[in-house]
């Protein structure tokens, strides 16, 4: 599996002055989507819904609303 693109602005062109250590969302060889984020799974994991789950290797992590929208233009419809 590899990183096939990136979607949205890069973490400079989003104001971060080192533009080394920022979310970022990028589309994977396989068609799926991996995303870098603030881990936050001990903190919202008594928050998700009944109907939701969380696998022992997942986690959830946090973006911050800008990253995602300025993806949207790039997140595929299929």
């Amino acid at each position: 599996m590899k990183i096939v693109r990136r979607l949205g602005a890069s973490p400079r062109e989003r104001g971060s002055l080192s533009g080394e250590t920022c979310p970022d969302i990028f589309e994977l060889s396989d068609g799926s989507f991996a995303v870098i984020g603030t881990e936050a799974t001990e903190l919202l994991e008594p928050e998700l819904p009944a109907d939701a789950a969380r696998g022992d290797h997942e986690r959830i992590v946090i973006i911050p609303r800008d990253t995602l929208i300025r993806a949207k233009a790039d997140i595929p419809d299929s």
